[in-house]
């Protein structure tokens, strides 16, 4: 990972500490809403609600950013996290499940800041290092990944309300980020470019690459979200596993979402974006296939993992193929599509786990994902010569 400039590592630093609030919300969102909500189907609605805040917040993100470039809306969104974060705290005190749910909403609104450093770590390197940046920021969720639950088992009795103080512990967490992030500086040689305002969005939107960069995402998000969104409650709740096991389970799948890209960037020398994708393809469908074998702890384990590293290779993909179908002055409209589009997708998963768990518990999640993958191999096939020019 030599040769990268320091504000790539600042971002990787500020991205662990800002994504610490979904991992800790994965792991402790459903339990929670299962003793408040007034419907067990209703148990995922906060996890759910912190995906439609990100996807409602893109295309207005998209917009500050262009007027006023990364830094600040970076740090006015961590001061809306924080306030979440508290204002989660207080609805638990209060025993207030709409309370809970519209901080969750402001939590998931303020990521959308926190999915953006991905396209500054891209913007602060040669084009060369691309794959390299990204793997290397995305590194920062093995962090997240453990600093968030943590911050919920060792906040679980902080306060007299149980998981109160978690949300408080999780204040410092987002302190932390945005005092990193405030070192933050945008590129001048992006900033503005001198090509105009660049081709309609619609226009854009058509190239065959925009497509194959969105639709590996969204595929990634989509699948991702409605297992991930789904395993607390089918492990924790209905097959009996202890809290501390379901802890582990959610550290592990956090942290295969980001171990690959440790190897990802030699991976993609070797495979290309072809290679990567298929292989994205093929470890989400040995992931389903492990998880219909049992309920056991095993079986949770080994499918959440393979869920984290199908989602990396797919995720990492659409991100490096995004900028190779925009022209620079069309970047911040173009980045905000395509979130808008990928965590709509999430959103739809996370809002549906729900339902589909409590109608037709796990294994019905399970069968729910296989059309998805199946449309996106389609699209696979029919660009795959496309991908050999890329």
């Amino acid at each position: 990972m030599r040769g990268l400039p320091s504000a790539v590592w600042r971002l990787t630093f500020a991205y662990s500490l800002m994504m610490a609030g979904t991992s800790l919300t994965v792991l402790l969102a459903g339990i929670i809403g299962t003793d408040i909500a007034p419907s067990e189907a209703l148990a995922t609605l906060p996890i759910a609600l912190v995906v439609v805040g990100l996807a409602a917040a893109t295309l207005p993100t998209g917009r500050l950013l262009d007027r006023f470039g990364r830094r600040p809306v970076f740090l006015a969104y961590g001061c809306l996290a924080i306030a979440g974060a508290l204002t989660a705290s207080v609805s638990l005190v209060a025993g207030s499940f709409p309370f809970f749910c519209a901080a969750a909403l402001m939590m998931g609104w303020s990521g959308a800041a926190s999915q953006q450093y991905r396209f500054a770590a891209l913007e602060a390197v040669p084009p060369e290092l691309a794959p390299k940046a990204t793997s290397v920021l995305l590194l920062g969720g093995i962090l997240a990944a453990f600093i968030g639950p943590e911050i919920a088992v060792r906040g679980r009795h902080v306060l007299d309300t149980e998981y109160a103080g978690s949300y408080v512990l999780l204040t410092a967490s987002y302190l932390a980020g945005i005092i990193l992030i405030s070192f933050y500086r945008d590129n001048p040689h992006a900033v503005r470019h001198p090509g105009g305002a660049g081709r309609p969005l619609r226009q854009v939107l058509r190239s065959p690459t925009i497509i194959l960069a969105v639709s590996a995402a969204a595929l990634g998000y989509g699948v991702m979200s409605l297992l991930m969104t789904a395993t607390p409650i089918s492990m924790h709740t209905h097959a009996g596993h202890s809290l501390e096991a379901t802890k582990f389970v959610i550290q592990s799948h956090i942290a295969a979402m980001y171990l690959p890209a440790l190897i990802y960037a030699t991976l993609h020398a070797r495979l290309g974006f072809r290679g990567m994708l298929w292989a994205g393809v093929g470890v989400y469908l040995l992931c389903l296939a492990v998880a219909m074998v049992d309920t056991g702890f095993l079986e949770y384990w080994l499918a959440l993992v393979l869920l984290g590293v199908g989602w990396n290779f797919l995720f990492l993909s659409g991100t490096n193929l995004l900028p190779l179908g925009y022209r620079p002055e069309e970047r911040f409209r173009v980045q905000s599509a395509n979130d808008f589009l990928v965590f709509s997708v999430q959103a739809a998963a996370s809002l549906g786990s729900g339902w589909l768990l409590y109608r037709w518990q796990w294994h019905g999640i399970l069968y729910a994902c296989i059309p998805a993958v199946l449309a996106f191999v389609a699209i696979l096939a029919t660009l795959n010569q496309r991908l050999k020019t890329l």
